[in-house]
């Protein structure tokens, strides 16, 4: 490893002065501290069949915000998420069954480097469980887009609710059993509100539905409303059931659909988010 890099990591877990100090002009890190995951993990035939705990840091390296800075708009769906930085780790365990740690930091770096904001990013993996010590290594790697992999959401499954479905006495169950993860559209069991203009018409439908997705979410406790990408995202990770509150994804997509009617809705959610639709 070249000395510029071995200094790079050694701030990169140091202190947050030492790091401020000697910090890359324009960049500004996110970190993940101390993640501890049990694993199968080993080239040692003692390492077979059992699980031992990993533990994980990464610091990624982020390009500044383009457009309003977010001390104006608070926008997490402008900024890479924590989620970003787990969900790359459990990609990386999910996929199959690896000997060395240097294979799982490689493919853990990559996976964050998968996101656009990425520009360099610092992964250390320790063993706690080999001894009286800890047993690790630390990389570095920049975004050169050549090993960059993208993480994958699962699939989710697309339902449309009903009017009135937040009445419905067996919808707690019914949610309970559906296919994981669940992304709900709760149609409003009450006269939209007509506006001479189109566009302020298409918004006030699609508040209708966020309207139907609180009453919705009040009726079955297990189920959230989400409104932006990160939230969603993190919902689909999770394998959760949640309801869609679509103003905000519909109308900042640049393909959003105009018409705002249940089926187009769920349609063009599912291609987004190559999500199946459920009757």
């Amino acid at each position: 490893m070249a000395a510029d890099d071995t200094d790079a990591l050694r701030l990169a877990f140091a202190a947050p002065l030492d790091r401020a100090r000697a910090g890359a002009a324009g960049l500004d890190r996110i970190s993940l501290r101390e993640h501890v995951r049990a694993v199968e993990i080993g080239a040692f035939a003692e390492e077979r069949g059992r699980t031992q705990r990993l533990s994980f840091d990464v610091v990624a390296e982020v390009a500044p915000v383009d457009g309003p800075p977010l001390a104006e708009t608070d926008d997490v769906d402008a900024i890479l998420s924590y989620d970003t930085l787990i969900g790359a780790i459990d990609a990386e365990l999910e996929a199959e069954r690896l000997n060395l740690l240097e294979t799982l930091a490689e493919r853990v770096a990559a996976r964050v480097l998968g996101h656009e904001q990425a520009v360099r990013v610092f992964v250390r993996i320790e063993k706690l469980d080999r001894g009286p010590h800890r047993l690790g290594v630390e990389i570095v790697r920049s975004g050169d887009g050549a090993a960059a992999q993208p993480i994958e959401a699962p699939r989710p499954h697309v339902r449309v609710l009903a009017p009135g479905s937040a009445d419905d006495p067996g919808l707690a169950g019914t949610v309970a059993g559906a296919a994981r993860p669940l992304v709900m559209i709760a149609v409003p069991d009450f006269e939209v509100p007509e506006v001479a203009h189109p566009l302020a018409q298409r918004r006030v439908a699609l508040l209708a539905y966020e309207q139907a997705a609180w009453r919705v979410a009040a009726a079955v406790p297990d189920c959230t409303v989400v409104d932006t990408r990160t939230e969603l995202d993190h919902a689909l990770r999770g394998g959760r059931a949640v309801l869609w509150a679509p103003s905000r994804i519909v109308l900042d997509a640049p393909d959003g659909p105009a018409e705002t009617d249940p089926a187009t809705l769920a349609a063009w959610f599912a291609a987004e988010f190559g999500g199946t639709l459920e009757p």
